[in-house]
């Protein structure tokens, strides 16, 4: 006679929040039980509160703001997985007190968001939108010499705000324009000077002599509304602003009162103070290049982005450290 055992292997749970590439998912069901919310709305804080401790493993998104109460009511969560380099939607000194790890996806989305930064410079210095629909709507009967002038990008003075892994590959790519590069830091970067011939200077500074500035800093209470009428009356009124760092970093009242003023040349914003609502009065300017929080949106990029995700989920629950910890 024979006994025979049957052993029952109970995986590990995993819910992500919303969609994210099927490479990342694919890996994730090589090692555990997943869940994704495929229900095309993002989740409330009740339904947070209500199903998260359900599972040992969360993949989160900007759409997610997890806040005390949504950490403290999962207590069987080990981990929760930004799909975003930012991790501003989580509470995180909530989750230090929990002892609850949360990783974020830096680097992977670096080169890809800088040059989102320099497609909208580029944008508005040319006015390439304005161009754009000009041709599109028919209005355009002969070649004319004054016809969209814009500004030249080469030859100007950059102001990066933010050193970060951001701001360094848009950097880089100011090689080729042989351009002045101003740049502000919490802490001064020597490799960064050294490596991009960068000069540090004090905020005031750049933004009073730069022709172009980019920002690229988390966001922060440090840094929310980092840039506002005052910052704005600093800057050339010939200068542009390039935002594809987060929405209150800058704000927008102020923002727009100085465009309408010309105070500026222009804007380019990837991000807004209150997503997806946009002003009415930044989509009437034809001076200001507006996009849907695009900045990594590649194939390639958001790929990597889902990933790296499932990397760090399977490495907490399978009791390794995380790949890209946001704190340790």
């Amino acid at each position: 006679m024979y006994i025979i055992y049957k052993v029952v292997i109970l995986l590990k749970k995993v819910l992500i929040t919303e969609p994210i590439p099927q490479a990342g998912i694919d890996l994730l069901k090589e090692h555990f039980d997943v869940t994704v919310n495929t229900s095309g709305h993002s989740m409330t804080k009740e339904e947070m509160i209500r199903e998260f401790n359900k599972y040992d493993g969360i993949g989160t998104s900007l759409l997610n703001p997890i806040d005390y109460d949504v950490i403290e009511s999962c207590p069987n969560v080990q981990i929760m997985a930004n799909f975003a380099v930012g991790f501003n939607n989580i509470d995180i000194e909530a989750a230090v007190k929990r002892n609850l790890i949360v990783t974020n996806t830096p680097d992977v989305l670096s080169d890809t968001t800088a040059e989102t930064a320099w497609a909208l410079l580029f944008a508005v210095a040319r006015r390439i939108v304005e161009a754009d629909r000009y041709v599109r709507d028919g209005k355009w009967q002969k070649f004319s010499t004054n016809l969209f002038l814009g500004m030249d990008v080469f030859n100007k003075t950059l102001g990066i705000i933010g050193a970060g892994n951001i701001g360094r590959r848009f950097a880089e790519k100011a090689r080729g324009y042989h351009m002045d590069i101003l740049y502000y830091n919490r802490h001064r970067d020597f490799e960064f000077e050294k490596q991009y011939n960068a000069k540090y200077v004090a905020f005031d500074e750049l933004l009073s002599n730069s022709d172009f500035v980019s920002i690229h800093v988390p966001l922060n209470e440090e840094t929310r509304h980092l840039i506002g009428a005052e910052e704005l009356a600093l800057m050339k009124d010939n200068a542009i602003l390039i935002n594809t760092s987060r929405g209150p970093v800058v704000d927008e009242k102020a923002l727009i009162k100085a465009l309408q003023e010309k105070q500026l040349y222009g804007a380019g914003l990837d991000v807004f103070e209150d997503e997806p609502h946009v002003p009415e009065a930044l989509l009437q300017m034809d001076n200001v290049v507006l996009l849907p929080h695009i900045g990594s949106s590649t194939k390639e990029t958001r790929e990597r982005m889902s990933l790296l995700v499932a990397h760090n989920l399977i490495n907490v629950l399978e009791g390794k450290a995380p790949v890209t910890p946001v704190f340790k």
